[in-house]
């Protein structure tokens, strides 16, 4: 059965579809195709992350050196998992070929997998290429087992793959071994190995990214011990239905059982309530089928221990998909919630709406889902730098305001967020998956607002995540080497502004508008009814006023009720929530637009002597936050300013989360205001409520 409705899904899709610019329709809109598949947008969260550096982990260079300056890291640490044995320790590999333990913030070498395989060990090319996971068994403790997941060189290995025969151009082999150390407890490895399963690739990317065991399983039960791999598609399953095929291992999660021997090279075994073990033709250890790239599988140890995947798209797609056996999520006939059509007669029209009788092939579809949101003039066949990393439902205790959010992240540009797990529905129509949330980044050390490219050092911070036995995250990053604890939550602008409240305000005797004549107070709104003109000095709004009534305020809250009144038809309509005012060339202003794709529009911006300047987190270079009015409706808006911090956040309709925010310490005080650059609209409702300024 599908695992979602395929009507609706039919009928965002086109929705979608249709809302693309002209130019991007190549045929009626039951046919439609996008070059950038537009989903929902992240939006800003509320809720920062407290971080603290953990560790630090030595330099590591790829075997053989490499060309891709992706590949050119600190070190390329991929992982964190805590042993169960109740020790504490930490298991971090490194792909360049060390095995790391962990203990209070100390990296120890356990066990060096790239010498061990050397000299067919391969980590120089493909960005996953070399060792890339350790799995401990869950009984690590009393039988010291735990698998590795590394890459050679299949011309220097010299063996022939399992599952299915060598291609000739295979050129790289995934292989998962099995450890066996003779005391469990020691801090280095001594034992001995055995290999378990080899899967050859005809391309030098999606490997074997993950292995792993289910945590929820309980001993006597069917999955306890059982081992769980992701195997990517080699990168090529843009052109071949490779992960379609049940022959084949590509594009898969496998479940297989390591201490059983059963399978076809007689190293493990075969679960029998694995989905196709009954079909013929088809692998037993297939678990789930139809994927790109499953980069990072997890369980949520709470709840209904669901199985999430952090699935990466081609040039399009990011998912988080629930996955249960016998799933097929589609690749590579599918992307996300579109279909993907692998020749095309244009190459911008890869992504499809789903056809009328989608519900006929059963494909699972994502519980979220975010596009690259590529920038203007994106030649749609190009890599814009999106991958997700997917994470963990938190479970833990350090940050109760996270319990039950599944956090995860872009492992490029190191975006953190997270969805509602009871949000992530599978069975739920397409227009009702969850919402991505973009979570802030805090430096406890320094109690500063950060980037995850503050903390790595780089632009592309490789991002990966965490978890120890308690539920607690951890941030990985390759760029520098570096793993960070998450300690706690901060809420953004989470400073008390009580004090002194200033309301029934609308009289014109409280107001000092910029030009008198534009403007009319009839008592219970301020009204800008005629648009304002340029003036010469910095660039900044044309026409406002100022509330003269009260006092001027430090940390404050403005709330109200705007509407703008300018013809919806006007893309750049605007009005302005003025805080901060010092002068009419020092100021702070949240400009309110239906337009968000210029610099000067629907963003926090500053005056200060100077032309003004966008301050806020949400501009990319090409577009700010989801626009604030684009109707001519009453909206209420909070503007809140935490002049110690400098954190302001701009809430719409009564939204938890900021739909903006910024922070600067420029003015720490002043008075505030409301107004336009060139357009009309109106104010009612006013109440500033904050600490009144002392100097």
């Amino acid at each position: 059965m599908p695992s979602r409705l395929g009507g609706r899904l039919r009928s965002l899709v086109l929705a979608l579809a249709l809302a693309l610019p002209t130019a991007l329709l190549t045929a009626p809109p039951a046919q439609a195709a996008a070059a950038d598949p537009i989903l929902p947008k992240p939006v800003q969260s509320g809720i920062g992350l407290e971080v603290e550096e953990y560790a630090q982990f030595p330099k590591s260079e790829p075997t053989p050196p490499p060309t891709d300056p992706r590949l050119m890291r600190h070190a390329r640490i991929n992982a964190l998992d805590e042993l169960p044995d109740g020790s504490g320790r930490l298991a971090v590999p490194d792909l360049n070929g060390k095995l790391y333990l962990v203990k209070d913030g100390k990296p120890q070498p356990y066990l060096d997998v790239g010498a061990t395989f050397a000299p067919a060990f391969f980590s120089g090319r493909g960005l996953g290429q070399g060792f890339g996971y350790a799995a401990f068994h869950p009984d690590f403790k009393q039988n010291g087992i735990f698998y590795t997941v590394h890459t050679e060189l299949a011309s220097k290995s010299g063996k022939q793959p399992d599952l299915t025969p060598q291609k000739p151009d295979a050129e790289y082999q995934g292989i998962i071994t099995e450890w066996t150390a003779k005391d469990p407890a020691a801090d280095t490895f001594d034992g001995t190995r055995r290999e378990l399963l080899r899967i050859g690739f005809n391309g030098q990317i999606h490997g074997i990214q993950q292995i792993g065991f289910n945590p929820t399983a309980r001993p006597g039960s069917a999955d306890h011990g059982k081992l769980y791999a992701a195997v990517g598609d080699g990168g090529i399953g843009y052109k071949n239905t490779d992960p379609q095929n049940l022959a084949l291992p590509h594009g898969k999660i496998l479940r297989i059982d390591p201490r059983g021997s059963d399978s076809s090279n007689g190293k493990y075994g075969v679960p029998a309530d694995n989905p196709f073990t009954q079909k013929p033709g088809a692998l037993g250890e297939i678990f789930a089928y139809g994927m790109r790239d499953p980069h990072r599988f997890s369980w949520d140890t709470g709840g209904q221990h669901r199985m999430f995947l952090g699935h990466i798209g081609q040039h399009a797609v990011e998912s988080v998909y629930e996955v249960r056996a016998g799933d097929n999520l589609g690749w590579s006939e599918r992307e996300g919630p579109f279909v993907y059509d692998k020749a095309p007669a244009d190459p911008c029209d890869t992504y499809k709406p789903l056809p009328a009788d989608d519900e006929k092939y059963g494909y699972t579809y994502p519980v979220a889902a975010y596009d690259h949101d590529p920038p203007p003039g994106w030649d749609c066949k190009s890599d814009i730098g999106r991958a997700i990393s997917g994470g963990f439902v938190y479970r833990g205790d350090k940050a109760p305001e996270l319990r039950g959010k599944y956090l995860f992240g872009d492992l490029v540009d190191g975006r953190v967020f997270y969805t509602e797990s009871d949000e992530m529905d599978r069975d739920a129509a397409p227009e009702k998956m969850a919402q991505i949330h973009q979570l802030m980044l805090y430096d406890k050390a320094s109690g500063k607002r950060v980037t995850a490219q503050d903390l790595a050092g780089d632009k592309r911070v490789d991002l990966r995540f965490g978890k120890d036995a308690a539920g607690e995250l951890f941030l990985i990053a390759k760029a520098n080497g570096k793993v960070w604890r998450v300690t706690g939550t901060r809420e953004f602008a989470g400073c008390e502004t009580g004090g002194t409240t200033v309301t029934d305000v609308m009289g014109a005797g409280n107001w000092a508008p910029v030009t008198p004549a534009k403007w009319q107070f009839p008592g219970d709104e301020a009204i800008l009814a005629e648009a304002g003109a340029e003036r010469p000095g910095p660039r900044r709004p044309y026409e406002y006023a100022v509330l003269t009534a009260g006092p001027r305020f430090g940390a404050m809250t403005w709330r109200g009720q705007v509407r703008l009144d300018t013809p919806v038809d006007v893309s750049n309509r605007d009005v302005v929530v003025i805080f901060g005012y010092r002068s009419d060339t020092e100021f702070y202003y949240a400009h309110l637009s239906q337009d968000n794709t210029i610099l000067p529009h629907n963003g926090i911006f500053k005056v200060n002597n100077a032309d003004r300047e966008r301050i806020d987190h949400q501009w990319t270079g090409y577009h700010g936050a989801d626009p604030a009015i684009d109707d001519a409706e009453w909206h209420d808006v909070a503007v809140k300013h935490c002049a110690a911090t400098g954190e302001i956040g701009v809430y719409v309709d009564g939204a938890k989360d900021p739909l903006m925010t910024a922070t600067d310490t420029t003015f720490g005080s002043g008075r505030v205001g409301f107004g336009s650059f060139d357009n009309v609209g109106r104010l009612r409702g006013l109440s500033v409520t904050g600490e009144p300024a002392t100097s």
